[in-house]
């Protein structure tokens, strides 16, 4: 297993974290699982095994229960892991249940903290932009989370590029800490974050890592190119929205690259999709989930596979995102003086346009 600096600090992370969205199955997230404790304990032995030494979970998870799983099947190994948690979602009724204001967040990483059966966190995210509490207001809280010692690092999750931007620069205000981390969705047909998101975490220190790498189920092995998912899986249960797909033929497209790189290769659809993430231009660490031990088992095992670059090239074309403006613009007239964490899909758009 290959370990990572998480962004602009010296704290080092799995390529693969194990995340807990499956954990528990409670309150509205029956589709997605019901991993119970014991099930949790084996899970974490398979990717402690593996070389996994970070698990990522968040209070909106079956509204506290996944965390709860989570601290349980931790119990007397706590110091040997990293645990990331999040919050901001809506807990409670009111105006107030949800949000980054110091109202909400303070009692929220507590709540989370007796969870978890732990004193602290190694990092905190908050879980999706707030557009009515001042960005000051955030910073302020998650530094003095840090500075207390309840949490080590913070980060944040689901934001667009100005956002990042925003929240990095006033986190580097005098008395504040600044965030080194950020989750996005991201896979082989999903990659609007390459438009800013993954750019602007580089530029900033900011690790960008990905969740749910898989597209929910789909390229989870089981998923039909029209995008027709099997009885039993979380986008076939009803009014499950996730994930939204803009294009389902490129879907098709992409879906059969990796399928026939998997044939080629003698792995999964899983295993090549997550190869081909893990060596994508300022992908961090790489957040994977399962149903089962076989599936785990699976995803732990694309550690191994090392795509060559025409399988790469392959599987990256039909996903590209169209270049769209400032985007082919520049491609066209500022290749003189790209920054590092551009370069490589500016030359990608390049292409697309011709040039």
């Amino acid at each position: 297993m290959k370990y990572l600096p998480l962004g602009k600090s010296g704290l080092m992370v799995s390529q693969y974290v194990l995340g807990t969205l499956t954990f528990s199955g409670t309150n509205g997230f029956e589709a997605l699982g019901g991993i119970g404790v014991a099930q949790a304990r084996r899970f974490i032995d398979m990717a402690l095994d593996a070389g996994v030494n970070a698990f990522d979970t968040a209070n909106l998870y079956s509204k506290g229960d996944a965390e709860k799983v989570l601290g349980e099947a931790l119990a007397g190994r706590r110091d040997q892991v990293l645990v990331f948690s999040k919050g901001r979602s809506a807990m409670t009724d009111g105006p107030n249940g949800g949000g980054a204001s110091r109202g909400h967040l303070v009692g929220q990483l507590d709540a989370t903290l007796k969870r978890l059966r732990t004193d602290y966190l190694d990092l905190y995210f908050v879980h999706q932009w707030d557009g009515v509490t001042p960005i000051e207001e955030t910073v302020e809280t998650m530094s003095g989370f840090v500075k207390s010692g309840k949490i080590r690092y913070w980060g944040f999750s689901n934001y667009s590029g100005w956002a990042i931007a925003k929240t990095a620069m006033v986190a580097q205000s005098p008395g504040f800490v600044p965030p080194v981390a950020h989750q996005i969705y991201y896979t082989p047909e999903a990659r609007e974050a390459e438009y800013e998101l993954i750019t602007a975490g580089s530029e900033f220190g900011i690790a960008s890592m990905i969740w749910s790498p898989l597209g929910q189920g789909l390229f989870g092995g089981k998923a039909r190119r029209d995008g027709a998912m099997p009885a039993g899986t979380r986008q076939a249960a009803e009014g499950w929205r996730e994930p939204y797909v803009t294009d389902w033929d490129r879907y098709a497209d992409v879906l059969a690259a990796i399928e026939a790189v998997a044939a080629e290769t003698g792995r999964s659809v899983p295993q090549v999709t997550l190869a081909w993430l893990r060596e994508r231009p300022g992908v961090g660490p790489i957040v994977i989930g399962a149903r089962d031990e076989r599936q785990l088992s699976d995803n732990l095992a694309s550690d191994s596979l090392q795509l060559s670059a025409e399988q790469t090239a392959r599987i990256e074309k039909p996903g590209r995102p169209r270049a769209i403006y400032p985007f082919w613009h520049r491609a066209m007239w500022a290749m003189d003086r790209p920054s590092s964490a551009e370069r490589s899909y500016l030359e990608g758009y390049r292409d697309s346009i011709g040039l």
